[in-house]
């Protein structure tokens, strides 16, 4: 016979959602056991911007920028369309509020305010040009003490000479320490410092984006005194009388009975690390080498499996059953490949992206989940999907471009090692991308012929909020816009990729797990990933998976404890 445990809840997995359900839960006196498939905390947070879009916060109201919840449900109307949920939207919109106060009072999990972070579409009625994004503020991780060993690491990619940096001010002296005595002093105390922690252990220990929000996750948990079990997948539900009483947990190697008195809460990751999954509901059906995510390989759908034994269902009608993002393949010396995410390099002057007959096809500055769906409509069903990143010598050295960062730090190694592209004139770098030499310089020179006055009549480089926010505010006329014209040129192929999933288990406004008849199956909650997206698959702002996320672990933690 298997060991039995008993708690009132088991929570599956340890990123923001399934953090904060546990943290929330606890809070109101609950017994809380969180179990985690990897022997790390964190899961796909700690490798995201760390923003949650939570419109109307508190620390919006705080610093002054107006906004209204009207406002708001317009806006998501029209990027969900007919895929809108007024019930769980209204629960997203309601505990906004309860839940930053939540933590900012209860636990060491606190944010501050993106005012000039756009919404997405800036075009659409009722979006805003900043305040509905928050983030979890820098922490050092000398505060997790004897927990700082769990933290999972951050991805290679992230890291600049093995640090991360941050959102705001940090990131902006980065990338002006080539142009700017300040900044160039301020690398170099972070680079000194980093250094220092790297030495005596083992990594940067300055955490910002959602590293930061992991490390608080991670704090609080400690200081609510929440059992982790860590290398220990859940392997089955435990049904009895049509509720679900708890699930079979595998702990060092053994199967454990775990016993929850009031539920269990999915909180998994989503399925991005399963390629049956992927095939099934991608649009492009992608293969391994067609798409890579930016989520964990160990998130493969564990949650979604063990929902639906029990009669869950997940959501397949979505607008997009993942977050997408262009990403490129980066490969190292000592033989291994990372994936890097193409945020801001797409949206800075002097760069525009060509599809493989050597033609432009969107607006290079647009949200990476605009980006992609752009690609994948670019090409004929079962194509491999991909396109090339152009730059000037000018634009690569000011603003870098992919994985190769600004000067004055060295690109040579990327250059040798095929990641970037380098040809002295166009018709060359053609050549090696690949295209149609004459289609890649008309390309260049329709673009040209409008950037000199910052102007993009194709496809509107530009032309909302966000994509001025990616650009160079500094660059006249339009930030996001300059030509192409000094050689040598560069580029950098991109192919499809995501950031997490979208297309999760079906719930109710208390994020309760609904069976095929649409009522909710009792002591089972969803959240983060494994929760259906409450935008129905669309992307509103910065946040966009984060916001829900926390917002409706908490819900799930408060209506397990009797409180919503």
């Amino acid at each position: 016979m298997p060991e039995t445990v008993e708690c009132d809840v088991l929570v599956m997995g340890t990123g923001a959602a399934g953090s904060s359900a546990a943290i929330t839960a606890k809070h109101n006196g609950l017994d809380v056991i969180i179990v985690e498939k990897e022997p790390v905390f964190g899961g796909t947070t700690v490798f995201s911007g760390g923003w949650l879009w939570v419109p109307c916060s508190p620390q919006a109201k705080a610093a002054g920028i107006e906004d209204n919840l009207d406002d708001v449900r317009t806006y998501v109307r029209q990027e969900a369309g007919n895929r809108y949920d007024e019930e769980r939207m209204e629960a997203f919109l309601e505990n906004i509020p309860k839940m930053v106060n939540f933590f900012e009072n209860n636990t060491s999990v606190h944010f501050f305010v993106g005012p000039q972070l756009p919404d997405y579409h800036g075009d659409k009625v009722g979006s805003r040009p900043g305040g509905r994004s928050i983030c979890a503020n820098p922490i050092n991780g000398r505060e997790l003490g004897a927990s700082l060993k769990r933290l999972r690491a951050p991805r290679r990619e992230l890291l600049v000479f093995g640090l991360t940096i941050a959102s705001g001010p940090d990131m902006k002296h980065f990338f002006a320490a080539g142009r700017s005595v300040r900044s160039a002093a301020y690398v170099f105390r972070r680079l000194l410092l980093s250094f220092w922690d790297r030495a005596y252990y083992g990594r940067d220990l300055q955490f910002g984006n959602g590293a930061a929000l992991a490390a608080r996750m991670l704090k609080s948990v400690d200081e609510k005194k929440i059992p982790v079990w860590y290398s220990s997948p859940a392997k089955k539900m435990i049904e009895k009388d049509g509720k679900i009483v708890g699930a079979i947990v595998e702990r060092d190697g053994k199967p454990v009975e775990v016993r929850a008195r009031r539920g269990v809460v999915i909180a998994t990751g989503g399925f991005a690390g399963n390629m049956e999954r992927r095939r099934d509901l991608f649009p492009h059906h992608p293969s391994p080498t067609q798409h890579y995510s930016l989520a964990p390989e160990t998130n493969t759908g564990d949650g979604l499996t063990l929902g639906e034994s029990v009669g869950g269902v997940v959501d397949s009608s979505l607008l997009n059953p993942a977050a997408w993002m262009p990403v490129s393949r980066v490969p190292y010396p000592d033989g291994t490949t990372g994936t890097f995410m193409h945020l801001f390099d797409r949206g800075k002057p002097g760069v525009i992206a060509l599809k493989s007959d050597g033609t432009r096809f969107v607006n290079e500055s647009a949200s990476y989940e605009d980006f992609v769906p752009a690609l994948f409509r670019s090409y004929q069903p079962g194509e491999s999907a991909y396109c090339y990143l152009i730059a000037d010598h000018t634009a690569v050295r000011r603003y870098g471009l992919g994985f190769a960062k600004p000067a004055p730090i060295p690109i040579g190694r990327h250059i040798r090692s095929g990641y970037i592209l380098r040809a002295d004139t166009l018709e060359e770098l053609a050549g090696k991308m690949g295209m149609d030499p004459a289609a890649v310089t008309a390309s260049v020179r329709r673009f040209n012929e409008n950037a000199r006055q910052g102007k993009d009549p194709d496809f509107g480089k530009g032309s909302v909020p966000y994509n001025r926010y990616l650009g160079d505010p500094d660059h006249k006329p339009n930030p996001c816009i300059g030509p192409i014209e000094t050689a040598p040129f560069y580029a950098v192929k991109v192919v499809p990729g995501d950031i997490g999933t979208f297309a999760g288990l079906r719930t109710d406004r208390y994020a309760r797990v609904l069976d095929q008849k649409g009522a909710p199956i009792e002591g089972l909650y969803a959240v983060g990933a494994d929760n259906a997206s409450v935008f129905g698959g669309a992307y509103p702002g910065g946040g966009s998976t984060l916001g829900p996320a926390v917002t409706f672990g908490y819900i799930a933690g408060q209506h397990l404890a009797g409180h919503a």
